[in-house]
This record gives structure tokens, C-alpha cells and sequence, in this order.
């Protein structure tokens, strides 16, 4: 009951944020690979969820509102999209911004959903690996020293 209980919090944390989840688990010391399967899964969940709310907000908006030339808005974030695209966008967000913050960024910017999920999906798997990776290192290297 109590690995369940762990992988619940990895999971959930994963849907939230996975640069807290891949902490977590190393402190409740959960094996590195159910730590880096169980975050990602929550985190494409999350990122779901996500897309599938802003998908319907974004067309209710449409069909209320109209749709709003972006022609005169040249700020930053549009900038780096135009530059970097969904597939910038996905392979970041998991690191820079958090997944729904990017994904919700993405939508609104009007990626098309499904591109958008396929490359934050592929960005979370990559980043949530690599993570678990680095996080054991670093503490196979806290152990190293003090012994």
C-alpha cells in the first residue's frame, strides 16, 4: 500500500510538475525507472487534460469573440514561436515553462493539438529520463563523498 501511495504522489506530481516529481521519487527512493515512467505518464496526462480544455476554450473563444489578427503583436513569446514552432515549443516546455503553462501557451498560439501533445510527449519522456539520470548521479556522487 505504501509504493502505491508513493507512485500516487509521483504521478500526481508529474501531472503538476515534473521537476518536482523526479525529486520526490528519489527521495522516497523509488527505483529510477518507475520514477521516470510513473512522472512522464503523469505529466502527458496532465498535458492532455491540458490540450483538451484549451482546445474547446479556444473554440468557444473563436465562435464568441472572432478571431483577432496577431498581425501587429510582435512580442517575445510570438518571436520564438514563429522561430522555434510546436516542435521548439514541446521539447522546452517541460523544462522552461512546465507542461500545462506550455501547452496552454501552445493552444492559444493555435498549434494544432494533436502536433502539439505528440511533441511535448516526446519532449516529457526525454527530459524526465534524463532528469532521473542526473538526479542519480548527483546522489550516487553525495554518497560517494561521504563515505
Amino acid at each position: 500500500m505504501e509504493f502505491m501511495i508513493k507512485l500516487l504522489v509521483v504521478f500526481s506530481l508529474g501531472a503538476v510538475e515534473l521537476l518536482a516529481a523526479i525529486p520526490a521519487g528519489l527521495a522516497m527512493r523509488l527505483h529510477p525507472a518507475v520514477i521516470s515512467i510513473t512522472a512522464a505518464t503523469g505529466a502527458i496526462l496532465g498535458a492532455f487534460v491540458v490540450s483538451l480544455l484549451g482546445e474547446r476554450a479556444r473554440a468557444w473563444l473563436t465562435r464568441h469573440r472572432g478571431r483577432k489578427d496577431k498581425k501587429g503583436w510582435y512580442g517575445r513569446v510570438y518571436r520564438i514561436w514563429h522561430r522555434y514552432g510546436v516542435m521548439g515549443l514541446g521539447l522546452l516546455a517541460p523544462l522552461l515553462t512546465g507542461i500545462p503553462l506550455g501547452v496552454a501557451l501552445g493552444i492559444a498560439l493555435g498549434a494544432p493539438a494533436s502536433r502539439l501533445l505528440f511533441w511535448v510527449s516526446f519532449g516529457i519522456i526525454l527530459w524526465s529520463m534524463g532528469l532521473t539520470f542526473i538526479g542519480v548521479l548527483g546522489l550516487t556522487g553525495i554518497d560517494a563523498l561521504w563515505k
